[in-house]
Order: C-alpha cells, then sequence, then structure tokens
C-alpha cells in the first residue's frame, strides 16, 4: 500500500513539475520569435481604440505633438510592437473575421507616417510592413484580408483570422459603428 501511495505521488509530481515547465516555457516566457511589449506598449493596447478619425481630429494630434494615431510615440521609436498594431487596427475596418479587437481607420496620413518611420526604424518585419503599406498607399486593398492573416500571424493570433473582403456597404457600416 505505501509503495502504490509512493508511486502515485512521484508521478503526480512528475506531472506537476512538467506541467509547470510546459506552462513557464512556452506561455509566460517569450521564445525568440515572440517580442516583449513594453509597460507603455501594454499601456497603449489597455485604451480603447475607437479610431475613426477626421481631418479635425488629426489636425489636433498633430498641434498636440501625437501621431497620426492620437499616441505619444514618435517615428523614430515605432517598433514591430507598434507597426503590428496599427496595420492589424487598420485592416479591420475591410476585413471579414470571427472577432476583431482593435480599430484605426485607414487614411492616408496614417499610411504615409508609417512608411516614413519605416527608414528609421529598426524592425524585425520591415518588408512585410512595407509591402502591405505601399499597396495601401496605391489604394490596392485586393489582398487585405491575407495582409491582415500575415500581421495576423506575426502575432500568434489564434481568434480572429480574417476570412474575406467586407463588401463597400458592409465597410461603411463597419466604420459608422466605430464612431
Amino acid at each position: 500500500m505505501k509503495k502504490i501511495i509512493g508511486y502515485t505521488l512521484l508521478i503526480t509530481l512528475l506531472v506537476v513539475g512538467a506541467g509547470g515547465w510546459v506552462v513557464q516555457k512556452y506561455i509566460f516566457t517569450p521564445g525568440e520569435d515572440k517580442e516583449v511589449a513594453s509597460p507603455e506598449d501594454l499601456r497603449e493596447a489597455e485604451e480603447v481604440i475607437t479610431g475613426a478619425v477626421s481631418e479635425e481630429e488629426l489636425d489636433s494630434y498633430e498641434e498636440a505633438g501625437k501621431n497620426p494615431f492620437g499616441k505619444d510615440t514618435p517615428a523614430e521609436e515605432l517598433t514591430d510592437y507598434h507597426y503590428k498594431e496599427y496595420i492589424h487596427g487598420m485592416s479591420h475596418q475591410k476585413v471579414e473575421a470571427s472577432k476583431k479587437w482593435g480599430f484605426y481607420e485607414i487614411h492616408p496620413e496614417r499610411i504615409t507616417w508609417l512608411l516614413e518611420g519605416l527608414d528609421q526604424a529598426d524592425v524585425e518585419h520591415k518588408q512585410v510592413y512595407k509591402d502591405i503599406l505601399v499597396k495601401w498607399k496605391e489604394e490596392d486593398f485586393s489582398t487585405i484580408d491575407e495582409d491582415h492573416n500575415a500581421i495576423w500571424n506575426l502575432q500568434n493570433g489564434t481568434i480572429g483570422k480574417a476570412t474575406g473582403i467586407l463588401s463597400p456597404t458592409e465597410e461603411k457600416e463597419y466604420i459608422e459603428g466605430k464612431k
């Protein structure tokens, strides 16, 4: 009877230890391919993103020394985190997806600012961002669902993969629902 209890305890300890290691290694410890968000990035992400923007709002952002997304981060300090958040948020106005977190209205000034920032940024996925933003600058949104999913994959997305592109009417309703 003591042997059974001993073996049961040993097996339990091994299972709990292995489970703890898995949680630590793959959930709480970023791997080489995962980016660690700074406390400032996490505070920004916690804010409610409504993102619809008017020319007056863009002007007021500029007057206040903010970027075209209404944030304090200047172009020379943009990280992969920022590019993923901004591009991903902008893509939401045009894609079908089961869940969408965050929204920034697509605006030429935002696209231009992000493209110009790439000249100064030291980011890992620069070419991915550039390819997407150049297409969007030319108003080519024919593959925006694929663009969304490219960023979504870089963010290790599990929910909300784009499954198509919204019709102009659906896009208008989506934007109006965000204002």
